[in-house]
Protein backbone atom coordinates (compact mmCIF):
# COMPACT_ATOMS: atom_id res chain seq x y z
CA UNK A 1 0.00 0.00 0.00
CA UNK A 2 1.77 3.13 -1.15
CA UNK A 3 0.54 6.58 1.02
CA UNK A 4 1.67 10.04 0.15
CA UNK A 5 2.17 12.44 3.16
CA UNK A 6 0.38 13.13 5.53
CA UNK A 7 -0.81 9.87 5.07
CA UNK A 8 1.30 6.94 6.95
CA UNK A 9 0.61 3.52 8.05
CA UNK A 10 0.29 3.39 11.72
CA UNK A 11 0.49 -0.51 12.13
CA UNK A 12 -1.75 -2.31 9.73
CA UNK A 13 -4.12 1.01 8.91
CA UNK A 14 -3.74 4.19 7.69
CA UNK A 15 -3.00 7.39 9.94
CA UNK A 16 -3.14 11.09 9.47
CA UNK A 17 -2.25 13.36 12.27
CA UNK A 18 -3.56 16.98 12.35
CA UNK A 19 -3.60 19.81 14.66
CA UNK A 20 -4.70 18.71 17.85
CA UNK A 21 -6.52 15.08 16.33
CA UNK A 22 -5.14 12.12 15.20
CA UNK A 23 -7.45 10.22 12.76
CA UNK A 24 -6.98 6.22 11.48
CA UNK A 25 -8.36 4.45 8.76
CA UNK A 26 -8.69 0.67 9.54
CA UNK A 27 -7.61 -1.59 6.79
CA UNK A 28 -9.46 -5.24 6.96
CA UNK A 29 -5.98 -6.95 8.49
CA UNK A 30 -5.10 -7.98 11.48
CA UNK A 31 -8.57 -9.57 13.06
CA UNK A 32 -9.97 -12.70 14.33
CA UNK A 33 -12.89 -12.87 11.55
CA UNK A 34 -12.66 -15.54 8.51
CA UNK A 35 -14.36 -16.56 5.34
CA UNK A 36 -15.55 -12.82 3.33
CA UNK A 37 -15.00 -11.23 6.39
CA UNK A 38 -11.68 -12.14 6.99
CA UNK A 39 -10.10 -10.91 9.40
CA UNK A 40 -10.64 -7.04 10.76
CA UNK A 41 -14.40 -7.28 10.49
CA UNK A 42 -16.20 -4.11 12.83
CA UNK A 43 -19.51 -4.32 11.45
CA UNK A 44 -21.83 -6.50 13.46
CA UNK A 45 -25.14 -5.90 11.09
CA UNK A 46 -22.90 -8.84 8.63
CA UNK A 47 -23.40 -12.64 9.29
CA UNK A 48 -19.86 -12.75 10.87
CA UNK A 49 -19.86 -14.74 14.17
CA UNK A 50 -20.90 -11.98 16.55
CA UNK A 51 -18.33 -13.30 19.08
CA UNK A 52 -15.27 -12.08 15.84
CA UNK A 53 -16.41 -9.12 15.80
CA UNK A 54 -16.04 -8.40 19.58
CA UNK A 55 -12.79 -9.32 19.36
CA UNK A 56 -12.27 -7.42 16.46
CA UNK A 57 -13.42 -4.05 18.45
CA UNK A 58 -11.85 -4.83 21.19
CA UNK A 59 -8.23 -5.14 19.90
CA UNK A 60 -9.20 -1.72 17.58
CA UNK A 61 -10.09 0.33 20.92
CA UNK A 62 -6.66 -1.11 22.51
CA UNK A 63 -4.92 0.20 19.39
CA UNK A 64 -6.45 3.77 19.65
CA UNK A 65 -6.21 3.58 23.97
CA UNK A 66 -9.87 4.99 24.11
CA UNK A 67 -13.16 3.75 23.27
CA UNK A 68 -14.58 4.25 19.44
CA UNK A 69 -18.39 5.53 19.95
CA UNK A 70 -20.38 3.51 17.37
CA UNK A 71 -23.93 4.98 15.85
CA UNK A 72 -26.81 3.15 13.33
CA UNK A 73 -26.23 4.73 10.20
CA UNK A 74 -28.82 5.50 7.76
CA UNK A 75 -27.47 7.45 5.45
CA UNK A 76 -28.77 10.73 5.63
CA UNK A 77 -26.99 13.80 7.47
CA UNK A 78 -27.16 13.96 11.19
CA UNK A 79 -24.07 14.58 13.35
CA UNK A 80 -24.18 13.18 16.55
CA UNK A 81 -22.53 15.58 19.53
CA UNK A 82 -20.96 13.63 21.96
CA UNK A 83 -20.71 16.07 25.09
CA UNK A 84 -20.46 13.58 28.25
CA UNK A 85 -18.71 10.01 28.89
CA UNK A 86 -21.74 8.61 29.68
CA UNK A 87 -22.56 8.08 26.05
CA UNK A 88 -24.78 5.25 24.39
CA UNK A 89 -22.52 3.17 21.40
CA UNK A 90 -19.25 2.74 23.35
CA UNK A 91 -17.39 -0.39 21.94
CA UNK A 92 -17.15 -3.19 22.02
CA UNK A 93 -20.83 -3.73 22.31
CA UNK A 94 -22.97 -6.60 23.12
CA UNK A 95 -24.04 -8.75 20.48
CA UNK A 96 -27.66 -7.97 21.10
CA UNK A 97 -30.53 -5.51 22.76
CA UNK A 98 -28.42 -2.32 21.92
CA UNK A 99 -30.10 0.25 19.83
CA UNK A 100 -27.66 2.85 18.84
CA UNK A 101 -28.72 6.52 17.90
CA UNK A 102 -29.23 6.66 14.29
CA UNK A 103 -26.75 9.48 12.87
CA UNK A 104 -24.23 9.59 10.05
CA UNK A 105 -21.68 11.24 11.38
CA UNK A 106 -20.46 11.94 15.35
CA UNK A 107 -18.35 15.23 16.78
CA UNK A 108 -16.80 16.34 19.82
CA UNK A 109 -14.76 18.21 22.17
CA UNK A 110 -13.82 15.50 24.66
CA UNK A 111 -10.46 13.70 24.63
CA UNK A 112 -11.10 10.11 26.00
CA UNK A 113 -13.59 9.13 23.24
CA UNK A 114 -13.04 7.91 19.54
CA UNK A 115 -16.07 9.11 16.99
CA UNK A 116 -16.17 6.33 14.52
CA UNK A 117 -18.55 5.41 11.47
CA UNK A 118 -18.06 2.02 9.48
CA UNK A 119 -17.99 1.93 5.26
CA UNK A 120 -17.36 -0.61 2.94
CA UNK A 121 -17.41 1.66 -0.50
CA UNK A 122 -18.91 5.02 1.80
CA UNK A 123 -16.14 7.69 2.62
CA UNK A 124 -14.74 8.13 6.39
CA UNK A 125 -14.30 11.64 6.28
CA UNK A 126 -12.41 13.45 9.49
CA UNK A 127 -12.63 17.19 10.26
CA UNK A 128 -10.47 18.57 13.13
CA UNK A 129 -10.51 21.89 14.09
CA UNK A 130 -8.95 23.39 17.45
CA UNK A 131 -9.95 21.17 20.50
CA UNK A 132 -12.67 19.18 18.42
CA UNK A 133 -12.84 16.23 16.15
CA UNK A 134 -15.68 14.54 14.38
CA UNK A 135 -15.65 12.17 11.47
CA UNK A 136 -18.46 11.44 9.37
CA UNK A 137 -19.79 9.00 7.13
CA UNK A 138 -20.44 9.85 3.14
CA UNK A 139 -22.13 8.05 0.54
CA UNK A 140 -24.06 8.92 -2.30
CA UNK A 141 -26.80 10.42 -0.54
CA UNK A 142 -25.50 11.20 2.83
CA UNK A 143 -23.07 13.56 0.39
CA UNK A 144 -27.08 14.96 -1.74
CA UNK A 145 -28.23 15.69 1.74
CA UNK A 146 -25.46 17.53 3.48
CA UNK A 147 -23.43 15.60 5.30
CA UNK A 148 -20.16 17.29 5.20
CA UNK A 149 -21.63 20.64 6.10
CA UNK A 150 -23.18 19.54 8.81
CA UNK A 151 -20.11 17.83 10.09
CA UNK A 152 -17.99 20.93 9.63
CA UNK A 153 -21.16 22.68 11.40
CA UNK A 154 -20.92 20.41 13.98
CA UNK A 155 -17.16 20.93 14.59
CA UNK A 156 -18.00 24.70 14.81
CA UNK A 157 -20.76 24.67 17.21
CA UNK A 158 -18.69 22.50 19.85
CA UNK A 159 -16.15 25.35 19.97
CA UNK A 160 -13.47 24.77 16.69
CA UNK A 161 -13.17 28.56 15.83
CA UNK A 162 -9.44 28.27 14.44
CA UNK A 163 -9.00 26.77 11.25
CA UNK A 164 -10.31 23.09 10.13
CA UNK A 165 -8.25 20.56 8.07
CA UNK A 166 -10.36 17.39 6.60
CA UNK A 167 -9.28 13.70 5.45
CA UNK A 168 -10.78 11.84 3.26
CA UNK A 169 -10.10 8.28 3.77
CA UNK A 170 -10.54 4.98 1.54
CA UNK A 171 -13.55 4.82 -0.52
CA UNK A 172 -15.14 4.35 -3.87
CA UNK A 173 -13.25 6.04 -6.43
CA UNK A 174 -14.43 7.74 -9.61
CA UNK A 175 -12.17 5.21 -11.22
CA UNK A 176 -14.97 2.29 -10.17
CA UNK A 177 -17.80 3.58 -8.61
CA UNK A 178 -20.44 3.32 -11.26
CA UNK A 179 -23.57 4.66 -11.00
CA UNK A 180 -27.51 5.43 -12.24
CA UNK A 181 -28.93 8.68 -13.79
CA UNK A 182 -30.67 9.77 -10.21
CA UNK A 183 -27.05 9.26 -8.39
CA UNK A 184 -25.46 11.65 -11.86
CA UNK A 185 -28.52 13.94 -11.31
CA UNK A 186 -28.14 14.71 -7.50
CA UNK A 187 -24.65 16.14 -8.01
CA UNK A 188 -25.19 17.88 -11.33
CA UNK A 189 -24.63 21.07 -9.72
CA UNK A 190 -20.97 19.89 -9.73
CA UNK A 191 -20.80 19.70 -13.09
CA UNK A 192 -18.75 17.18 -15.21
CA UNK A 193 -15.34 17.50 -13.55
CA UNK A 194 -16.60 14.93 -10.91
CA UNK A 195 -18.02 12.39 -14.15
CA UNK A 196 -15.84 10.06 -15.69
CA UNK A 197 -18.83 8.38 -18.50
CA UNK A 198 -21.37 6.59 -16.43
CA UNK A 199 -19.16 7.13 -12.83
CA UNK A 200 -18.84 9.39 -10.21
CA UNK A 201 -16.13 10.90 -7.99
CA UNK A 202 -17.29 10.81 -4.60
CA UNK A 203 -14.38 12.26 -3.37
CA UNK A 204 -13.94 15.13 -5.88
CA UNK A 205 -17.81 15.69 -4.26
CA UNK A 206 -16.31 15.66 -0.90
CA UNK A 207 -13.60 17.98 -1.64
CA UNK A 208 -16.03 20.51 -3.13
CA UNK A 209 -18.04 20.29 -0.57
CA UNK A 210 -15.53 20.61 2.16
CA UNK A 211 -14.11 23.92 0.17
CA UNK A 212 -17.31 25.66 0.40
CA UNK A 213 -17.88 24.72 4.19
CA UNK A 214 -14.65 26.73 4.84
CA UNK A 215 -12.52 23.79 5.53
CA UNK A 216 -8.61 25.27 5.19
CA UNK A 217 -6.95 22.25 3.76
CA UNK A 218 -7.92 18.58 2.80
CA UNK A 219 -5.98 15.80 2.47
CA UNK A 220 -7.52 12.60 -0.04
CA UNK A 221 -5.54 9.35 0.81
CA UNK A 222 -6.39 8.44 -3.09
CA UNK A 223 -7.26 4.93 -1.81
CA UNK A 224 -10.27 3.23 -3.57
CA UNK A 225 -11.46 0.23 -1.91
CA UNK A 226 -13.14 -1.57 -4.67
CA UNK A 227 -9.94 -1.67 -6.71
CA UNK A 228 -7.38 -2.02 -3.83
CA UNK A 229 -5.90 -4.92 -3.01
CA UNK A 230 -8.58 -7.53 -2.08
CA UNK A 231 -7.00 -7.77 0.84
CA UNK A 232 -6.54 -4.57 2.41
CA UNK A 233 -10.36 -3.41 2.03
CA UNK A 234 -14.10 -4.56 2.60
CA UNK A 235 -16.22 -3.44 -0.57
CA UNK A 236 -19.43 -3.56 -0.53
CA UNK A 237 -19.89 -3.19 -4.58
CA UNK A 238 -16.80 -5.47 -5.10
CA UNK A 239 -17.84 -8.38 -2.99
CA UNK A 240 -21.99 -7.97 -3.99
CA UNK A 241 -22.93 -7.20 -0.53
CA UNK A 242 -21.15 -10.27 1.33
CA UNK A 243 -18.28 -8.49 3.38
CA UNK A 244 -17.37 -6.75 5.98
CA UNK A 245 -16.83 -3.35 7.33
CA UNK A 246 -13.69 -1.29 7.97
CA UNK A 247 -13.73 2.18 10.53
CA UNK A 248 -12.60 5.78 10.62
CA UNK A 249 -12.32 6.95 13.66
CA UNK A 250 -10.49 10.14 14.86
CA UNK A 251 -9.61 11.64 18.38
CA UNK A 252 -7.61 14.76 20.01
CA UNK A 253 -4.36 14.54 20.86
Amino acid sequence: MQLTEPFYLRGEHVAIDMPGAHALFTTRRGGFSDGPYASLNLGRLTADHPDAVQRNRAQLQSEVGRPPVFIRQVHGSVVRRIDTLEVDGVAPLPDEGIELPAADGQATALPDVAPMVLTADCLPIAIAGPGVVAMVHAGWRGLADGIVAEGVRAVRELGADGPLEAAIGPGAGGCCYEVGEEVREAFAEHGEGVRHGRNIDLKAIAREQLDQAGVAAVHDVGLCTICSDPSLFFSHRRDHGITGRQAGLAWLS
